[in-house]
């Protein structure tokens, strides 16, 4: 994941701990608590461990995620559906992603470096695309 920007240098430090709450997340994040449980449903890579009672314990890489999520929601201005997609770019280094959601596919084309040899590729791959969508949307 990339360094924090100025744009989260204002967040508290993460403590040593193997385990958060869900409150220190949302302290630690500056996102509430409901907020924390609505992301669970919509980022698959947000998993915290739910012991007795349901109740939720976060480990350092997901708070780190949160801090991820919110920068690209409130600080880059992604939506829900865009943060997903960057999320899954940068885990599958810039390759093409097809994600399923709640029944609906979603293709999602991660930027690749171009080179000239990539160019055709590429609109291919956008060709590609337009067809899946129309076929979907038929």
């Amino acid at each position: 994941m990339p360094s924090e920007t100025a744009a989260s240098s204002d967040l508290p430090p993460i403590p040593a701990k193997r385990y958060f709450t869900i409150g220190e997340v949302s302290d630690l994040c500056l996102v509430k608590p409901h907020v924390l449980r609505y992301w669970e449903q919509e980022f698959t890579q947000l998993r915290p461990v739910k012991r007795r009672g349901n109740r939720r314990y976060y480990q350092h890489h997901e708070v780190l995620l949160v801090r991820r999520i919110r920068e690209l929601l409130y600080g880059e201005g992604f939506t829900i559906i865009g943060a997903r997609g960057r999320l899954d770019e940068e885990a599958n280094g810039g390759q093409t992603v097809l994600t399923r959601r709640r029944g609906a596919q979603v293709l999602q084309v991660a930027p690749a470096k171009a080179t000239t040899d990539d160019v055709n590729l590429q609109a291919l791959r956008t060709d590609l695309i337009d067809i899946a969508n129309l076929l979907d949307a038929g």
